[in-house]
């Protein structure tokens, strides 16, 4: 292989097929990894939440307020960062169909636009 790729099962590599562009492998590993880390983040916070909802100190339901609004942050940075590597497997998916590679990784985040719902 030349180019910087390599193959990877399930991402258009095998037997006569293109390979995958290792930038495009280290996207999606980092993003992972974030993920994996605001999912950590959010158990500890959802953890400190209930342990303040048990103990009905006014002290400890008021530092809710703060702790539920970090735990909706991440969530939505979760939600974007998925967004970021569906967008980024289409265009590696069109890419290896194409015969080509993905020659520029966004930053996760970067240039994705959300719209909201007004649930929010």
């Amino acid at each position: 292989m030349e180019g910087g790729e390599t193959t990877l099962s399930g991402f258009g590599g095998g037997a006569g097929g293109a390979g995958v562009d290792t930038k495009v492998l280290h996207a999606f590993q980092t993003s992972f990894v974030q993920v994996q880390s605001l999912l950590d983040q959010n158990r500890v916070l959802i953890n400190e939440i209930n342990q303040n909802h048990e103990s009905k100190v006014p002290g400890d339901l008021s530092r809710n307020v703060g702790l539920i609004r970090e735990l909706n942050n991440n969530i939505r940075r979760v939600v974007d960062l998925y967004a970021d590597l569906s967008s980024l497997f289409a265009a590696s998916d069109r890419a290896a169909s194409e015969g080509g590679s993905v020659g520029t990784v966004r930053q996760a985040g970067a240039g994705h636009k959300r719209i909201r719902s007004g649930l929010d």
